[in-house]
């Protein structure tokens, strides 16, 4: 019988959690702070969408959001960025910055009906709690790009007047976050991380962001060939033993895209907000 994995206790209200926080937990580990999903391909992709890989079910998205959602040009802090947005400009009660990975863009984090209809779920987690969305378009993944993010995380900051600040980074996109967790003044605007499929930094440890004790969550596909699981669990393991609030889901059998699609926002997002 399937099982909520971690418990999605916090200040977002349920939604969908029927179709998207039923995963059955394999295991667990590290004190109760890591967790083995059971995955399948069969079910969590054949079984879940109406073509594969392209379009999901109906019964996964709700279009609510797209009465508050914009694609658009911003300046942010004297930097011009393409975003999407969903939910409003400013006095938000939390934001989630979704960063994509290499041959991405914006329309990746704002498309309702690939990856199992998860970006659906997260737009609707935040226009349904007061908060907004951003998926800007990442235009390189070096110093630059994480400067683009630093002024957006800034500005959201800014605009919702000091409110949480949640950035999430999928595959090349973590080296993003891994960019922001060096640099004090983004870092002090944080809530925390989560980082899905991403790259290992060995370095991510010692960083102001690591430092500061604020919270990371970890998914990873088990058999992903290019990035490891397995070393990206000891870096979780090094921030637990270093007192770092940090949680990590390791999706068994998953590849590479398998957190894009399984991670449940509502748990993460829940269990950042609640630190």
């Amino acid at each position: 019988m399937p099982v909520a994995a971690f418990a999605s206790d916090g200040p977002l209200r349920p939604f969908k959690d029927e179709l998207f926080s039923a995963q059955t937990v394999l295991s667990t580990a590290d004190g109760g702070a890591s967790e083995v999903i059971d995955y399948q391909e069969m079910r969590d992709i054949n079984g879940r969408d109406e073509v594969p890989e392209r379009r999901v079910k109906r019964q996964y998205v709700d279009m609510t959001p797209k009465k508050a959602q914009a694609l658009e040009s911003v300046s942010v802090e004297g930097r011009a960025l393409e975003v999407g947005r969903v939910g409003p400009a400013s006095g938000q009660a939390f934001t989630v910055i979704f960063i994509h990975g290499r041959g991405g863009d914006r329309r990746l984090g704002m498309n309702d009906y690939t990856f199992g209809g998860n970006f659906n779920r997260l737009k609707n987690l935040a226009v349904a709690n007061g908060g907004t969305y951003y998926a800007p378009s990442v235009r390189s993944f070096d110093e630059n790009g994480v400067a683009d993010v630093a002024a957006l995380i800034a500005d959201a900051a800014k605009k919702s007047g000091g409110k949480p600040v949640i950035l999430t980074c999928a595959s090349m996109g973590s080296f993003i976050c891994y960019g922001i967790s060096r640099d004090k003044a983004a870092v002090a605007n944080l809530k925390g991380m989560a980082i899905l499929g991403g790259a290992v930094d060995p370095d991510f440890p010692k960083s102001v962001f690591a430092r500061a004790k604020k919270p990371v969550w970890f998914t990873h596909g088990s058999a992903d060939k290019v990035y490891s699981a397995d070393q990206q669990a000891t870096i979780f393991r090094s921030l637990l033993k270093a007192g770092e609030p940090a949680r990590f889901t390791r999706y068994e059998t998953g590849s590479h895209g398998t957190p894009v699609r399984m991670t449940d926002w509502r748990a993460v997002l829940n269990w950042i907000l609640s630190r």
